[in-house]
């Protein structure tokens, strides 16, 4: 029994292995939603850093880094809490910011453009990072939210295992679900440590992706928002 075990999973293994060479360093999305077990958040914060910091000092031991050098004792420890209170906090639903909506008292009905929303994320093929600016734009249905939230609706999204065509998407439709509005325009320009550290090594390339809904749709509209952007 034993040994039949350990064949299905070496012949898992085997096949994740196969499937991960054919794709290869091809840039891959598997929908708008993160990709998360139905259970992802039974285990406590606590729980998450003690497995991470046991998995990860097994890594480096791997590696061959001797854990009882003064530098490296603490780093399993460090890497874990990094990981689950700040790189990848916005997979928790609890860290979701909260919106709360304004009336739009001085009847503005023009575009309100949020451009050069610094972020840092990370890349969910090879965990290294994706950093870069995001711009945002929506045109009031009524209601408003305070500048700070568009901010945060960008970071919270970006501090996930991604990839730049889904974290576009997701701030998008969190800013349409929030303001009511299908009137919404996001603009990201990042660069990927993944394409600039290895694989290719190009360090001067960097990925743009946009989604623009409702009235940014439309030519003139989607125009006005760009020539924002440029200046």
């Amino acid at each position: 029994m034993e040994k039949q075990t350990t064949l299905k999973r070496d012949k898992k293994a085997l096949l994740s292995y196969l499937a991960v060479e054919e794709i290869g360093d091809d840039h891959i999305s598997s929908g708008r939603d993160t990709p998360l077990r139905p259970n992802a958040f039974e285990a406590s914060d606590n729980e998450k850093i003690e497995k991470i910091e046991y998995h990860f000092r097994e890594i480096m031991s791997t590696l061959g880094l001797d854990l009882n050098n003064e530098s490296l004792a603490g780093t399993p420890l460090r890497v874990a809490k990094m990981y689950v209170k700040e790189l990848f906090s916005g997979l928790d639903p609890k860290t979701k910011p909260k919106i709360t909506l304004f009336d739009n008292e001085y009847n503005y009905k023009q575009m309100l453009v949020e451009k050069d929303i610094t972020f840092f994320s990370n890349c969910e093929h090879h965990f290294v990072p994706i950093y870069g600016k995001a711009h945002v734009a929506y045109v009031s249905s009524g209601k408003i939210i305070g500048l700070s939230k568009l901010n945060r609706i960008v970071q919270h999204f970006a501090k996930r295992p991604q990839v730049q065509e889904r974290l576009t998407e997701q701030i998008a439709h969190e800013m349409q679900n929030a303001l009511n509005t299908g009137d919404v325009a996001v603009v990201i320009d990042a660069k990927h440590m993944c394409v600039s550290s290895r694989g290719i090594k190009d360090a001067d390339s960097s990925t743009i992706t946009s989604f623009y809904g409702g009235k940014f749709s439309e030519e003139n509209m989607k125009n006005e928002f760009l020539k924002f952007l440029s200046l």
